[in-house]
């Protein structure tokens, strides 16, 4: 089963899960990508219960900060995952959005607190193991310097393109890419 955790502020029913999820499926692949908290400390805990709860076998795709969940996930559980322009360190980048924040996918509000970075510090992951990672990065990354990414990983499978946005444009071309190192 392919585990798609969606980035901050987002919803398992985004534009990039909702291709995935559609490309998977009609692959006869088990796909979920499920709508997480905005609270670090209960994403994960969610996360961790679909995977003990599982009975088959688990890959892992993330987005922005549900790469950097992803990351942690991997890690912990020794999984194979794939990085979508990943927040390589959320609880710095994310300090510009502490206060009230609303969600990108049904405008509800919550707030973003100084304790919730604090919260993402507990699943920084000092030594991926590089062979279980894809990343996939557009230098035109508007929210993230693509750089500290490609730098904790530069051991890892690399896409680097010049161009793009911070959604991964056309990330449609990368789907046979994905599953094929998922497998």
């Amino acid at each position: 089963m392919i585990i798609y955790i969606h980035g901050f502020a987002s919803s398992g029913e985004g534009h990039k899960a909702k291709l995935f999820r559609e490309y998977f499926i009609n692959k006869n692949e088990k796909f979920m990508a499920p709508s997480l908290s905005y609270i670090p400390e209960l994403a994960i805990q969610t996360l961790e219960e679909i995977i003990k709860n599982s009975q088959e076998k688990i890959s892992l795709m993330g987005s922005s900060l549900g790469g950097y969940y992803a990351t942690y996930l991997a890690h912990k559980y020794n999984l194979k995952a794939v990085l979508i322009n990943p927040s390589a360190y959320p609880y710095i980048t994310l300090q510009k959005t502490l206060g009230f924040m609303q969600s990108f996918y049904d405008g509800s509000s919550f707030q973003w607190r100084e304790s919730h970075l604090q919260m993402l510090k507990k699943y920084e992951v000092q030594e991926p193991k590089q062979e279980n990672f894809l990343l996939l990065l557009q230098k035109g990354d508007e929210t993230l310097n693509y750089k500290e990414a490609a730098d904790k990983f530069s051991k890892a499978a690399l896409v680097i393109e010049e161009g793009g946005s911070h959604s991964f444009d056309d990330i449609e071309r990368y789907f046979d890419k994905t599953e094929a190192f998922l497998r």
